[in-house]
């Protein structure tokens, strides 16, 4: 059975872009270290790529919003981690776009949490921070909440867990790794 785990770089003050949907300084850590990661040209620390290539290799399905595929470009429709990528959306696949791409548009949440489920077999999915994250940790379908905390303050812009408005608990952290200009950081949901 697949762990859901919601992910993403957060400023200390809890946003995953600012007021003018800017991503600002959030990902300069990816740049300061001299540790090849991912496919995208990253280079980390020893001690993050030691974390994020594991959590990588790991992922079978991303989730994101429409919002997310809309900026991406769906990265080219190639995922930039896991086998398949499912977008929750009330818009089908834009026409001609990447036909043979593993993209597969869904209406809601919960449709997507489990498409994802269903493709990522044993290995893990990856739902982006943000409201489709927020909505899918409010419905319970999240087991895991990853951040990638930069000590940037923000001050507002768009919130890691969306528009949750409600209390979820966490437990302690069980995996807690200080980069350079970043703090990894994995919490379960409790039950």
């Amino acid at each position: 059975m697949s762990t859901v785990v919601m992910h993403n770089v957060v400023s200390v003050d809890g946003f995953i872009a600012n007021d003018k949907d800017e991503i600002g300084p959030l990902f300069d850590w990816y740049g300061n270290g001299d540790v090849p990661v991912g496919g995208f040209g990253a280079k980390v620390t020893r001690a993050s790529a030691d974390y994020i290539q594991p959590m990588l290799d790991g992922i079978g399905v991303l989730v994101v919003g429409r919002h997310v595929f809309d900026m991406t470009n769906g990265w080219e429709g190639t995922p930039p981690s896991g086998d398949h990528i499912v977008v929750v959306s009330h818009r089908p696949r834009p026409e001609g776009w990447h036909p043979d791409a593993p993209y597969h548009f869904v209406n809601g949440v919960a449709e997507a949490i489990a498409k994802a489920k269903e493709l990522a077999g044993d290995r893990k999915v990856g739902v982006a921070a943000g409201d489709i994250g927020g909505q899918a940790l409010a419905l319970g379908l999240v087991d895991e909440v990853a951040m990638d905390v930069v000590p940037v303050v923000f001050g507002s812009g768009k919130r890691y867990f969306g528009s949750v408005d409600a209390q979820h608990l966490l437990e302690d952290p069980h995996v807690v790794i200080q980069g350079k200009r970043v703090l990894h950081l994995v919490y379960r949901v409790r039950r």
